[in-house]
């Protein structure tokens, strides 16, 4: 990823830094180079990077999962995907026999009902694994979860419950089924671990262990609800140290999630505080901001012509004012912030408060992010190069979501321009691709090939000419991510002087078609000159 030695035989590193990029001969000239050769039949590229995504990836998998793909817990544990209404119930069933505390909620995740058209999965069905225990099952997304009759006994939801986002049926009775944070909110009571927000020691040690799986060496915690308590930074402190498998940037989640545990003012000025404090491997400093909803879930705000059902428009998890008061305080304190925007209306929200807050309060090189950018229109793309923000650029919803999109949610016009990379180089925004893991499985040469291929799950290809180039997607997961991460002279690529950090890899990406980057072995990384094996490459060996 350096134009100026695209590739290389070796690489020196001295202490946790890169000394030199060469042939064996050139760098055995060094002073004290002693040769290592045990990466001699590897690919050795930076490591990746990935700037949008959640340590709650190693909290989902305490709780059952029952999403509809085949995942691979952060352990190498392989789950098959439930294909029907009756493989959730079974599944749940088995995950309540295993519960010896009968009143322990019965955590699961990774729901999406759109992957089962013309079925439901209510309250009633829910019922049918278990009619006594607490059911609380946190859709994919994130944005909505699934609860059972006792679970809404227990929240007071019922006829009489007028919160927006608490979907009801013909009877006027609640379904159990709860979209965005509001509605969420009636049930997290429930919630005893296993939520994309709940974090303890585990969970960030797993998602520490799933970045050396796939080759991640900086990762992202994209809105942490933590940080206002000393208990919550101490927690991060005790988990990543100095010899941390990987570097984690935290961000802090400022507005869109729910109620904040402290005033603006007082949230702005601890986390100039805490920026201060950061390490090579801990980062703090960074806020996001959450506008609406998600496409899959049609709470995403998006502009005319809207829904490919005419449904309605989504949901706003913040009201433009508090958008715009939050973006300018923690604007004018210098931070950078990452704003969550499915819908093109929320684009707009975005591109228009940060408009007028840089003409209020010019600041060069803030590297704001429009992250998701699902939507993101060619003129939209114009203004957010011409206002100096980044597009992270949601390409594993290609693959994901994508016959949804085309055939359910945006219809086959506007589904080909969704998550187009391919706009966004050619008018010049910096741009990265993310998994939002646990959302979608953390694996940027994963991501990589959705943005290089735009293949949906059924094979179409969802918008031929917003597809980008091999070197273009791997740009995008390494220096890319780096630069918006306000990091790119730091890691990103491998250059003397910056941290010593690798993807171990089987095979040279750069000789295969993007449709085979899965076939490519990780065998682990570098992070600041120290090695990490992946559990998977342990599997394979029986090491």
């Amino acid at each position: 990823m350096d134009p100026a030695c695209p590739s290389a035989e070796a690489v020196a590193v001295r202490g946790n830094l890169f000394r030199a990029v060469g042939t064996v001969e050139e760098l055995m000239d060094y002073p004290g180079a002693v040769l290592d050769s045990r990466y001699e039949d590897c690919v050795l590229m930076p490591g990746f990077v990935e700037a949008h995504g959640h340590a709650g990836t190693g909290s989902v998998w305490e709780g059952t999962y029952v999403g509809y793909v085949d995942r691979t817990d952060p352990d190498g544990r392989f789950w098959p995907g439930c294909r029907s209404i009756d493989d959730i119930v079974e599944r749940l069933h088995e995950g309540a026999a295993e519960l010896s505390d009968p009143d322990r909620t019965l955590m699961a995740w990774g729901l999406d009902p759109i992957y089962f058209p013309g079925e439901s999965l209510t309250a009633v069905e829910l019922d049918r694994a278990t009619d006594t225990r607490l059911i609380y099952i946190t859709h994919t997304s994130g944005h909505a979860c699934a609860v059972n009759s006792a679970a809404m006994r227990a929240s007071g939801i019922d006829e009489t419950t007028s919160v927006d986002g608490v979907v009801k049926g013909e009877d006027g009775r609640p379904t159990g089924e709860l979209h965005e944070f509001a509605a969420m909110g009636l049930a997290a009571h429930l919630v005893q671990g296993g939520s994309i927000l709940q974090i303890d020691e585990n969970s960030i040690g797993r998602y520490a262990h799933n970045g050396v799986n796939t080759g991640t060496t900086t990762l992202t915690d994209l809105g942490s609800m933590i940080l206002m308590d000393d208990a919550g930074v101490e927690l991060y402190r005790s988990c990543v140290s100095n010899d941390s498998p990987v570097r984690l940037n935290v961000f802090h989640f400022g507005a869109g999630a729910g109620p904040v545990s402290k005033s603006l003012p007082e949230a702005v000025e601890r986390i100039v505080r805490l920026k201060e404090t950061s390490t090579d491997r801990l980062r703090f400093g960074n806020v996001k901001l959450m506008l609406d909803g998600t496409l899959q879930g049609f709470t995403a705000r998006v502009l005319e012509p809207g829904y490919y059902g005419d449904q309605p428009n989504g949901m706003w998890n913040v009201t433009p004012e508090e958008y715009r008061a939050a973006f300018e305080a923690f604007h004018r304190a210098g931070l950078l912030i990452h704003v969550h925007c499915n819908g093109d209306q929320a684009v707009q929200l975005f591109i228009d408060t940060l408009q007028a807050v840089l003409d209020a309060h010019p600041r060069r090189d803030h590297r704001h992010t429009c992250t998701h950018s699902q939507m993101t229109r060619p003129a939209q793309y114009r203004r957010l190069a011409a206002l100096g923000a980044c597009a992270n650029i949601f390409a594993n919803h290609i693959w994901a979501w994508g016959d949804q999109h085309l055939d359910i949610t945006m219809g086959p016009d506007k589904a080909r321009r969704n998550n187009a990379a391919a706009t966004a180089a050619r008018l010049g925004v910096p741009l990265s691709i993310h998994s939002d893991t646990p959302v979608t499985p953390l694996g940027p040469l994963l991501t990589a090939k959705h943005a290089a291929t735009r293949l949906t799950q059924s094979g179409r290809v969802m918008g031929e000419h917003e597809r980008i180039s091999v070197s273009a997607a791997l740009e995008a997961i390494t220096i890319g991510a780096a630069y918006m991460l306000k990091m790119d002279h730091e890691v990103g690529s491998i250059e003397p002087g910056k941290f010593a950090d690798l993807a171990v890899l089987s095979d040279d990406p750069f000789e295969l078609a993007p449709e085979d980057f899965e076939q490519i072995g990780i065998h682990g990384t570098m992070v600041g000159g120290q090695h990490y094996t992946s559990a998977i490459a342990q599997d394979r060996t029986g090491s």
